[in-house]
């Protein structure tokens, strides 16, 4: 016995990429990051519990490029994740349910994202903290 066709369920190869779904993906990814990153401050709380070696290793680690790198990144997933949860909780209130509307709340989040992780990273290049 022959079985019907069934009609496929479109994917991700079908639509065009738009910043919406881009921004829904990107907050899914950093809240997973966001959380890696948490278990590393985690791990430099354990270091500093354990004493001035474990401390000095871990903030070695960090003060590398790559620690550097990794903490710059996590700087933006915060401020990315902050943004676009605002954003979801405005949302939530009915404001903003055009496409136009979307489109531009979009773009908020990723603009004002960047603009909050420049201004951190420039204030901490600055020696602002120390």
């Amino acid at each position: 016995m022959a079985t019907p066709q069934r009609p496929l369920s479109p994917h991700l190869d079908v639509y065009r990429w738009q910043i919406q779904m881009v921004t829904s993906i990107l907050h899914r990814a950093t809240g997973i990051f966001l959380a890696l990153g948490a278990l590393i401050i985690a791990a430099g709380l354990m270091a500093l519990m354990l004493g001035a070696n474990a401390w000095n290793c871990f903030r070695d680690l960090v003060g590398a490029w790559y620690g550097q790198v990794f903490f710059f990144v996590w700087t933006w997933t915060f401020a990315y994740h902050l943004c676009n949860g605002i954003r979801h909780v405005v949302q939530d209130f009915a404001v903003g349910f055009s496409i136009p509307a979307f489109v531009r709340n979009s773009w908020l989040s990723v603009i004002g994202s960047l603009l909050i992780t420049a201004l951190f990273c420039g204030y901490v290049l600055l020696g602002g903290a120390v």
